[in-house]
């Protein structure tokens, strides 16, 4: 993951700079993102996994085939990530000097402030092939509208969001508590939200755009290069 402002986190084990507990991601499954992005790249598309996290969507992608070039800031993180090649760095000026048939952007890395958000899609631009794509998990507008504390139970974890506030028009803070048995973390974070138009603009900046949306919700979306052939 990379840290974005106003973030951090709490509880046993070590806490990236962006508040991500390594020992709970290690602990979390996959929820049905790697099937999202497996039907929107095809069969055997080479894969730049950006913000990794402990590898529960990219050990998913590789038993579907997926060759994965995993990509984190946190050297804790990546040791729990197998079968791909790891590289240990922040997203902000990643220059691997290759191309891949699809980059993945998820964890709403997306719904970060302008400049950050910039970097994203740039390293994302660099790094897709010409006919290639760029798959992306956001925070739809619907969900700043709808978001409150809730509590939700998945596999014996038990997810929390409180503290719900929108300290500006296009912000919304929260903390997320997770419990696992006898331990509990937090993640204290901010979020900004993307309309269509601010969507588009920040694709045009980057010299993408988008191609579908991949979920009926519109969390997450499909992007090209610019100058690729209309699907």
């Amino acid at each position: 993951m990379t840290a974005a402002a106003g973030s951090y986190g709490t509880g046993p084990g070590v806490i990236t700079p962006d508040g991500c507990a390594v020992d709970f991601y290690a602990l979390m499954p996959a929820f049905g993102e790697p099937a999202i992005v497996h039907e929107a790249i095809g069969p055997g598309a080479s894969i730049l996994e950006l913000g990794c996290g402990a590898g529960r969507v990219t050990h998913p992608l590789i038993a579907l085939g997926h060759p994965v070039v995993a990509v984190d800031e946190s050297a804790e993180m990546l040791a729990h990530v197998r079968g791909a090649e790891t590289v240990c760095t922040r997203i902000q000026g990643l220059c691997l000097g290759r191309r891949f048939g699809a980059v993945l952007l998820a964890s709403h890395l997306i719904n970060t402030d302008a400049g950050t958000r910039s970097t994203f899609l740039a390293a994302c631009r660099d790094h897709v092939a010409d006919d290639g794509c760029v798959i992306v998990q956001q925070h739809s507008p619907q969900w700043f509208s709808a978001a409150a504390e809730t509590e939700d139970i998945r596999e014996g974890i038990i997810y929390r969001m409180r503290d719900v506030s929108r300290p500006a028009p296009n912000l919304l803070s929260a903390t997320v508590e997770y419990v696992a048995d006898d331990r509990c973390w937090t993640q204290t974070f901010t979020t900004t939200r993307l309309d269509d138009d601010e969507l588009a603009a920040a694709l045009g900046a980057a010299d993408l755009r988008l191609d579908r949306y991949l979920t009926e919700d519109r969390s997450w979306f499909r992007a090209v290069p610019a100058d690729a052939p209309e699907s």
